[in-house]
């Protein structure tokens, strides 16, 4: 066998199940610990066991959602966006694509005070 493979094995997927499973453990316990130092201090709130934190941790992912993009893999808007302007850009002509240039450079002048517009003739004489 080489020693680039291109799957898991069993073991090495058993391992990355008890990982995930102890982390989220983990993150359990540590929502425990932390509600039962801060809420009864601060608020004069109840204690709450392990799996009352797990409950707590269930219902704020269900009441704040479980922020993966509706379902989308990470970047696929930026990712969708640059395909249609690549789609775009490439069925322009070579008049209307410095036609956009010039549109974006004018849009973003000023946003970087230390680059010199080169358009503008008190920076040419400046910076030349």
């Amino acid at each position: 066998m080489g020693r680039f493979r291109r799957g898991f094995d069993f073991k090495t997927k058993l391992l990355m199940g008890l990982c995930g499973i102890a982390f989220v453990a983990a993150v359990i316990f540590l929502t425990m610990t932390l509600w039962n130092w801060l809420i009864p201090e601060l608020f004069h709130g109840p204690t709450v066991t392990y799996w009352q934190a797990f409950g707590l941790l269930l219902l704020g992912k269900l009441l704040f959602g479980w922020h993966n993009n509706g379902g989308r893999r990470f970047g696929s808007r930026r990712a969708e966006w640059k395909d249609r302007f690549r789609d775009k850009w490439q069925n322009m002509t070579a008049e209307e694509q410095q036609e956009l240039r010039d549109k974006m450079r004018d849009r973003c002048r000023g946003w970087n005070r230390w680059t010199p517009d080169a358009r503008d003739e008190e920076n040419k004489e400046k910076f030349q």
